[in-house]
This record gives structure tokens, sequence and C-alpha cells, in this order.
């Protein structure tokens, strides 16, 4: 029997292993056999995780959490969790080779997904001039000629944020008019450094070791074009990764992970949430990390509370 068992390895899940370990709550952490580390493992340059003030590699980052994590005590298993049950007192969570490892607590950090365009080239640029997050990779584009791709609140928030940096931002969006809130649409509209390409679809990414522009397709015409760009930005939007507790655990209209307030506490007593999959709306590395702070601290007043009963 596990005092914590922690599913996912990305900034949260690893920073919930860092603290519950400290607590001496010796925790089991289940990262991915396919994708261990989140997302951060797909990035580049980091430059504004504190600590780094020259910057660092995101893989290499990972690296050093988790690390930071096993130093402590907490046992990393590089296995998919398949199946949980998450009702009384002891926690079950199965893995993809039918093992059964229980535990008095979970912390849920899987993270989320960016949607993706699903066109050749898009996962070999990544990180090369392909991003799916302005506020951690738009410092590389100062002075260039970039493309926010989507036509909803966040391309617009990207798209704006963007021409801090970038010379000229083109949005390009596959209808006539944008799913954008108006106080988002106008402030776009408004900049004079965005340009909107209208009834437009990428069908594919150009460049061989950078990103240097993209095909378009006309979604009315048909006609096809190609044009010439330092970088692209995907925003259509992310899914968090919650199918495992799909009817197991109450979620948000975003689709969300419902917690109490600034805790992790959801809906099942003793089963604690952290990072993107809680989180809308900043997604960054270092707030993930914090989440993850809350959980273990959160699960280990609920072990506390259970001695004590």
């Amino acid at each position: 029997m596990h005092q914590i068992i922690i599913i996912g390895s990305g900034p949260a899940g690893l920073t919930a292993g860092i603290y519950a370990a400290r607590a001496g709550l010796e925790p089991v952490l289940f990262a991915s056999s396919v994708e261990p580390g989140g997302e951060l493992m797909n990035t580049t340059d980091v430059e504004n995780f504190p600590g780094f003030p020259e910057g660092v590699q995101g893989p290499e980052l990972m690296e050093k959490i988790q690390s930071q994590a096993e130093r402590f005590g907490t046992k990393v298993l590089y296995n998919d969790v398949t199946e949980l049950d998450l009702e009384g007192d002891v926690k079950r969570v199965t893995d993809a080779d039918g093992t059964v490892h229980e535990a008095k607590t979970v912390v849920f950090a899987t993270g989320s997904a960016y949607r993706k365009l699903g066109i050749a080239d898009e996962d070999r640029l990544s990180g090369h001039g392909v991003s799916w997050c302005a506020t951690c990779d738009g410092f590389f584009f100062r002075e260039k000629t970039i493309a926010v791709v989507g036509g909803g609140d966040s391309a617009m928030e990207e798209a704006t944020f963007l021409t801090r940096f970038a010379s000229k931002v083109y949005v390009i969006h596959r209808r006539d008019s944008l799913k954008a809130s108006k106080i988002m649409q106008q402030r776009a509209f408004d900049n004079e450094k965005i340009e909107f390409i209208w009834n437009a679809e990428v069908t594919a990414i150009h460049g061989e070791t950078e990103a240097n522009g993209v095909a378009l397709r006309d979604t009315v015409t048909g006609e096809t074009r190609d044009l010439a760009l330092d970088g692209v930005f995907i925003a259509i939007g992310n899914d968090p990764r919650t199918h495992l507790v799909h009817g197991k655990l109450d979620l948000t209209e975003d689709g969300t992970i419902a917690v109490d307030g600034r805790s992790s506490k959801t809906s099942v007593p003793g089963v604690f949430a952290a990072g993107d999959v809680i989180d809308p709306s900043y997604r960054q590395a270092i707030t993930a990390a914090g989440s993850g702070t809350i959980a273990a601290l959160d699960a280990e007043h609920y072990l506390a509370a259970l001695e004590d009963h």
C-alpha cells in the first residue's frame, strides 16, 4: 500500500513528487512509456523558468526536475496507467501490464495536449519554427514574419502578444469570421502589425531544418498558394488529458478537472489534481510546478488527517 501515487511526469507531477518525497511519503510516479516529461520535452529553449538566467533546453529542464524528485526518493515508473478505481479509502491504479497498485491518495497530473493541424512536418519542425505557445517562444521571433493559425480567443491573444516581438503577424483562419470574443477581435483588428488571411487552411509547412513558409488552400475556391514565414504558431485549442477520469471526477465546462477553489482537491476525497489538467488559462511550466506543490501539500494534509482519525 502506497501513501501516494502520482500520475504524470510533467512539471506538476514531478514537483508533486519532490514535495511528497521530502515529506517522507515515498511517492510512486507514473511517467508515460511513450512521452515522459510532458510537453516541455518538445520545447527547445526555455527562457522563462526561474533559476536559469541563460535559458535551458526543455528536455534538460525536465531531466533536472526528475533528478531532484528521485534524489528525495520518488520512484518513477515508465509505464502507462490504463484504469483507475478511485472510490473508497483505497485507490487502485492499474498499469499497462495489468498490475494493480494501491494507494491512500492519488495526484492526477496528466497535463493537456495542444490540438494539431495533422499535417506533414508539423511534428518534425516543432521547436524549429513551429510552436503552440506564444509566451514560451515569442521572444525568439524578434523582427520576424510569423503566422498564427486559428480564429478563437486564444489565437487572437497569441497574435496580439506576438506583435511585441514580430515585425508582421498573419492570422490564418479557415472561415470569413472569427469565433473570438468581440473585445479580442477588435484588439487584433486595431493592431497594425496583424493581417488576416480569411478562408484559408494550412495544408503544409515548408522547411528542411527550420520552418520557412506554409502552403495555403482557399476553403472557398480551392486555390493554393505559398506564404513565406519565419515561424508558425498553431492556436486551435488544447484538450486536457482527462480520459481516465471521465465519469469518476467532476469536470468543468472547459473540460478540465474541477477542484475546490485554489486547492487541488477534486470531487473525490483523497484524489488531487494539478497542472494543465486543471488549468484552462495559463498553461505554463512554472504555474504547473506551483500547482504540483499544492497537490502534494494537500495530499500530505489529507494523510495526516487520516492518521488522526
